[in-house]
C-alpha cells in the first residue's frame, strides 16, 4: 500500500515520533496508519528497556492543585538531561501523570504505572514508552505525594524544587482572597529557601528531641571552647595541675594574656585541644548537671528547633513581615478577619538522593556516530 508524505505528517502528529521513524513505520506496515502505529509502540517499549539502564536524574518536580476538588499531588518525573526537561512534550507527560494521580489514587508508583493515562486508552507506561521513543533519552516516574484541603503551590527554577502547603481557614471564602493567596505562595516560597524538616516543634517527637539534645551535649564538650568560661576553666586548670598537656603547651597557655586566653586554641597545638575535649567527655556526667551547662544546651537545641520547624522560622521576606512564619500567617488572617492555621507541606527536590550522571561529551559523540 502506497503512501504520502501528508501520511507521514499525520502519523507524527498522532504519534509525537520524529519524521524519519514515522516513515520508517509506514515503510514496515506498507502504508498501514494502525500497523504502523502498532510499529511505533513495539519500538517504543524496546527503546525503553534499552535506556532503561541510563542513569536519569534531571527533570521535573511538579506541584499541581485542583482547586476544584481541593485535591493537589507533587509528581517527580526523571529525564537524563536538564534539556529535555524544558520539552513541552516531556512537561505535557509530567502535568498528565499529576493528572492521572489525582483521578486514580493509585496505591504507589508501580499501581501507577497501570493506570490509564489522563485522557486516553492508554496506560502510564505505555505513554512513557511512547515519549521515550519520540525524544530518545531514558525517563521515570519516580515519586508523588498527595494533599487535600486549601493548598499552595510553588515551583522553584523551573521545577527543580517543588512545593505544596495545606491551610486550615476558619471562613472558606476569604482563600479566594488575594492577600490569602499571596501569603501563601510567600509560605511556599519560604519552604523551598528554607528547606525545613517539621512543620512545628509539637511534630518533633519525643526520641528525635532525646537524640537532638544528645548530639548537642556531645558536639559541646568535643568543642571545649565553647564551654562556659567557669567550666573551661576548671577543665584547662585540670590539664595544667594534672600534666595531661605536654610543657610546651602548658608554658605557652600560662604566657597568654587575657585577651589572649578567649582565644587560646590558636596558640596551643591540636594535640592540646584534643586532650582537652577528651577531659571534658570524660566529666560529662557531672557536666551535663551543671545548671549553666544546661541553660547553654538548652539555647543550642531551641536555635535548632527554631531552624528545622517551618512555623519557627525567621520569616525570609523581612520587608513585608519581621518575626517568625507563625507570625506572619497570623497577620495576614487578622487582616482578613478570619483563622488560618498551616496544617503540613510536601517539598521536594529533583534527583534528590540519585545517582546523577557524568557527562563526558566525547563519549556521546562516539556513540552516535556507532549508532
Amino acid at each position: 500500500m502506497a503512501f504520502t508524505a501528508m501520511d507521514v505528517k499525520a502519523l507524527r502528529e498522532k504519534t509525537g515520533v520524529g519524521m524519519m521513524e514515522c516513515k520508517k513505520a509506514l515503510v514496515e506496515a506498507d502504508g498501514d496508519m494502525d500497523k504502523a502505529i502498532d510499529y511505533l509502540r513495539e519500538r517504543g517499549l524496546a527503546a525503553a528497556q534499552k535506556k532503561a539502564s541510563r542513569i536519569a536524574a534531571e527533570g521535573v518536580v511538579l506541584p499541581y492543585y485542583d482547586s476544584a476538588s481541593k485535591k493537589g499531588v507533587v509528581v517527580e518525573v526523571n529525564s537524563e538531561t536538564d534539556f529535555v526537561a524544558k520539552n513541552e512534550k516531556f512537561m505535557s507527560f509530567v502535568e498528565g501523570v499529576a493528572k492521572t494521580v489525582l483521578a486514580t489514587d493509585p496505591a504507589d508508583v508501580e499501581a501507577l504505572k497501570e493506570e490509564k493515562f489522563n485522557g486516553t486508552d492508554r496506560t502510564v507506561t505505555e505513554t512513557l514508552n511512547d515519549l521515550v521513543l519520540a525524544i530518545g533519552e531514558n525517563m521515570k516516574v519516580r515519586r508523588f505525594e498527595r494533599m487535600e484541603g486549601i493548598v499552595s503551590t510553588y515551583i522553584h527554577a523551573g521545577g527543580a524544587v517543588g512545593v505544596m502547603v495545606g491551610f486550615d481557614v476558619a471562613d472558606e471564602a476569604k482563600a479566594a482572597n488575594a492577600d490569602f493567596v499571596a501569603m501563601g505562595k510567600n509560605v511556599a516560597m519560604q519552604i523551598a529557601a528554607m528547606n525545613p524538616e517539621y512543620l512545628a516543634k509539637d511534630d518533633i517527637s519525643e526520641d528525635e528531641l532525646a537524640k537532638m539534645k544528645s548530639i548537642t551535649v556531645d558536639s559541646a564538650l568535643n568543642k571545649p571552647d565553647s564551654l562556659p568560661m567557669p567550666i573551661l576553666t576548671s577543665l584547662i586548670n585540670e590539664a595544667i595541675d594534672g600534666k595531661k598537656w605536654s610543657d610546651e603547651d602548658i608554658t605557652i597557655y600560662q604566657g597568654l594574656d587575657n585577651k589572649q586566653r578567649k582565644n587560646f586554641t590558636n596558640f596551643i597545638s591540636k594535640e592540646a585541644f584534643e586532650i582537652l575535649a577528651g577531659i571534658a567527655v570524660s566529666h560529662k556526667a557531672e557536666i551535663s548537671e551543671n545548671k549553666i551547662f544546661i541553660g547553654l544546651v538548652q539555647g543550642r537545641l531551641s536555635k535548632q528547633i527554631k531552624e528545622i520547624c517551618l512555623l519557627e522560622q525567621d520569616f525570609v521576606r523581612s520587608d513585608l513581615f519581621q518575626g517568625s512564619v507563625k507570625g506572619y500567617i497570623d497577620s495576614v488572617a487578622k487582616a482578613l478577619g478570619t483563622e488560618i492555621k498551616a496544617n503540613g507541606f510536601i517539598r521536594m527536590m529533583k534527583g534528590e538522593g540519585l545517582e546523577k550522571r557524568e557527562e563526558n561529551f566525547a563519549e556521546e559523540i562516539a556513540k552516535q556516530l556507532n549508532g
